[in-house]
């Protein structure tokens, strides 16, 4: 049974609509995803450490921050395809709990005293094969809880509390390594996984409103993507997230090695940097909610922002500007990931949905091999021009969306660019 539409038009709070929070089944997930994301980014910013203090070495972080997406990068453009076949619920029981398995084998190295590198890198591996097949399912499965009507919300509401998860994890992770031992970060990204996986079963599947699963054909994989090409309102989207998500997002590698430029080798530094991002990412999120908009028109202005920021922050010439500074970048990249997410999944067919948004995923998180290994290398030289080069992605996206934007204004005369 899909949630009733009408609820869009409840749940408002000084202009905020959290209507997609008044689903029952929504409630569940998001709260689990926010406990999940908080327990994630403490593991994130404890593995970056464990690497530094392991190697010493920005390029051998950006290698197993590669490792951990290479997987992604070969594995979700047919994991979406795994996905329309599938109940997506289930898929996500499984690897919920795959995942919380790697985090304390993990955390028991670490305790042990047995964290080395080959550990290290074969863990990242086992970590993005099932976060390949985890991304797409978590993203089609949010129009299956909530219903077409309030997709965009639900997709604002859930990457909010994403950047929750961002902006309190690296603090854990700094509390955690400086007091009880970096293998506690571990332990609590394990636990933390046990509430994505206690909501998923508490869910009223009578509310639900799972898409049929596709039956197995041949050609299903190409035809996605030939479907994708064919829907600027997809394609663009995609492309734009491609260069962003190559070198942009490598902030578990830029960051930290900025962090070590501004204020030594503390890890304070880069829990103060990345979790600015995150409250700005918190604040943008409730600018979206309250001002609702999809389309290529809204990415553009995001990447502006998303250009001017990062540029600002690679010659801040102290912490605490740097710190503020990355506020803005928060807020200029919840805006593209919510506008872009939501632009494609109301975009796609419902049969595709699974297939679309793994296109998705992977110029998000696929891309990360290439992009973590080479500003690595770059910030091992410089850490500002790493920085740097994502602002230049940043540029380059935006001159994708230009380009979309006038192709759809010349194919459909008379019409303003897609909003």
């Amino acid at each position: 049974m899909a949630p009733d539409p009408e609820r869009s038009h409840a749940g408002t709070v000084a202009g905020i609509s959290f209507a997609a929070f008044a689903v029952p089944n929504f409630r569940k997930f998001a709260i689990g995803q926010a406990v999940s994301l908080i327990g994630t980014w403490t593991e994130t910013v404890a593995l970056a450490l464990l690497v530094l203090h392991l190697t010493n070495s920005g390029f051998l972080l950006g290698l197993v921050t590669a490792a951990r997406y290479v997987p992604v990068l070969l594995l979700t453009p047919y994991a979406g395809l795994i996905v329309d076949r599938s109940s997506k619920r289930r898929v996500l029981l499984v690897t919920q709990t795959g995942l919380a398995g790697l985090s304390v084998v993990m955390g028991t190295l670490a305790f042990a005293g047995r964290a080395n590198l080959p550990a290290v890198f074969t863990i990242a591996v086992a970590f993005g094969c099932l976060s390949a097949l985890d991304n797409p399912a978590r993203q089609a499965f949010i129009p299956e809880i909530v219903g077409r009507d309030l997709i965009r919300n639900a997709v604002t509401i859930n990457s909010t509390f994403v950047n929750v998860g961002r902006a309190l994890g690296p603090l854990l992770a700094a509390v955690l390594v400086a007091t009880a031992g970096i293998g506690w970060c571990f332990y609590i990204n394990a636990a933390s996984f046990g509430a994505v996986i206690i909501a998923l079963t508490l869910l009223d599947r009578a509310q639900l409103a799972p898409t049929v699963p596709v039956p197995r054909t041949r050609g299903q994989f190409t035809a996605g993507v030939r479907y994708a090409l064919t829907v600027p309102t997809i394609i663009g989207p995609v492309l734009m997230m491609a260069f962003i998500g190559t070198f942009t997002y490598e902030f578990e590698v830029s960051l930290l090695l900025l962090a070590r430029t501004l204020d030594g080798a503390s890890p304070l530094a880069y829990s103060w940097l990345i979790g600015a991002f995150g409250a700005g990412s918190v604040a943008g999120g409730l600018y979206c909610m309250r001002r609702p908009q999809t389309g290529v028109a809204r990415l553009i202005r995001a990447c502006v922002l998303y250009a001017a920021g990062l540029a600002a922050v690679a010659v801040a010439p102290v912490l605490w500007l740097a710190v503020g500074l990355m506020f803005v970048v928060g807020l200029a990249s919840i805006t593209f990931l919510t506008t872009g997410n939501s632009t494609i999944q109301l975009a796609a067919r419902p049969e595709m949905r699974g297939r679309v948004t793994a296109l998705w995923s992977t110029a998000f998180l696929g891309t990360t091999p290439i992009g973590a290994s080479i500003i690595g290398a770059v910030g091992g030289v410089s850490p500002r021009l790493a920085v740097g080069l994502g602002a230049a992605a940043c540029v380059a996206a935006l001159g994708v969306g230009v380009t979309v934007s006038r192709s759809s204004t010349r194919a459909t005369p008379g019409t303003t660019p897609p909003e």
